[in-house]
């Protein structure tokens, strides 16, 4: 594994996280166990750089963590982020009061005194980003936390919290198939010293070694309210995908650790964070930091999958809402 700083003056993580979601069951039912085996699987490729949110599962995923950080005590960084409040409508909240009931809630889940990055999982409009960025600069002040981010934002928003207290990393979804960030934010980042960490690098799974189908989701799955995973949408974008799997065998590269390996050559501040329920499934990208793309991968790869070239939306009605539009 290779490593990476998590921001202008760090701390070093693995060039590759883990994204931890997936622990608290949106993507089909799981169990402890099978949580504690990836993580130890994760621990022992050298990925030290740990994702969670309050959110996930309803505290679920943190849960497994805690319970996981108490058995090995191990040497790692670990993000969580607060803001999304369930109920029958959906909201944000960003106010002090509730980040820090959140964090400390967060904290006992995980069996920590303190976070190495907490994240705003979204932002609350009605709210200056200012304002935000002082409350989290003071729990960076009491040791709460070690840094703070933000997620789905656009480079504006990240420019006008940074003049109040410099942000770590901007947490938003990026990869192959979803290349928004690529219209400022990474270069934003880039020239600001902040790192940039792609969440669902491996497009939920349709760049997953054995792919995935639809119609086999269980109910409830998150997937089957993205458009993209939906009817001629998914048909179309089957074509592209089957074209990149063949290019990554015959590089001799499973599916997901090509698509990895592509986002980390878009800069040394990309920290990409995929994720599973299994060691097996992260067996099949553990690897992808020590691949080097050639000259000719990266133009093939542009053939392959040009810009804008998956159909449908990454998001249903209700979670594009949530997310800031910048272009």
């Amino acid at each position: 594994m290779k490593y990476r700083l998590l921001g202008a003056t760090g701390p070093r993580v693995s060039a590759i996280g883990l994204g931890c979601m997936s622990f608290g069951g949106i993507f089909g039912t799981t169990d402890d166990a099978t949580s504690l085996r990836c993580l130890d699987a994760a621990y022992n490729h050298g990925i030290t750089f740990l994702d969670t949110a309050n959110i996930y599962g309803m505290g679920r995923s943190e849960q497994v963590l805690g319970k996981w950080l108490a058995l090995r005590k191990p040497n790692i960084v670990l993000a969580t982020k607060a803001s999304i409040v369930n109920g029958p409508e959906r909201r944000f909240d960003n106010s002090a009061k509730y980040l820090r009931d959140e964090l400390h809630l967060s904290l006992r889940r995980l069996g920590v005194d303190h976070v190495d990055l907490f994240y705003i999982h979204r932002r609350e409009t009605s709210r200056p980003v200012e304002e935000v960025a002082d409350i989290l600069g003071r729990m960076i002040d009491e040791g709460l936390i070690g840094g703070y981010g933000l997620s789905e934002v656009s480079p504006t928003t990240l420019r006008r919290a940074h003049v109040v207290r410099p942000c770590a990393a901007v947490q938003n979804e990026y990869s192959l198939w979803t290349r928004l960030p690529e219209l400022g934010l990474i270069q934003t980042c880039a020239e600001l010293g902040v790192a940039f960490v792609p969440f669902s690098p491996l497009a939920r799974g349709a760049f997953g070694q054995r792919g995935i189908d639809p119609t086999a989701l269980a109910p409830g799955d998150f997937r089957l309210t993205i458009p993209r995973f939906q009817g001629p949408h998914w048909a179309m974008n089957q074509a592209r995908l089957a074209a990149f799997r063949s290019f990554a065998a015959d590089r001799g590269l499973t599916p997901p650790a090509l698509a990895l390996t592509w986002i980390l050559d878009q800069g040394q501040h990309l920290i990409p964070i995929p994720g599973t329920r299994t060691a097996e499934n992260l067996a099949d990208w553990a690897g992808a930091a020590d691949v080097t793309l050639t000259a000719e991968d990266r133009g093939a790869l542009a053939r392959i999958l040009p810009v804008g070239w998956a159909y449908g939306d990454r998001y249903g009605p209700d979670q594009s809402a949530s997310v800031e539009h910048y272009c």
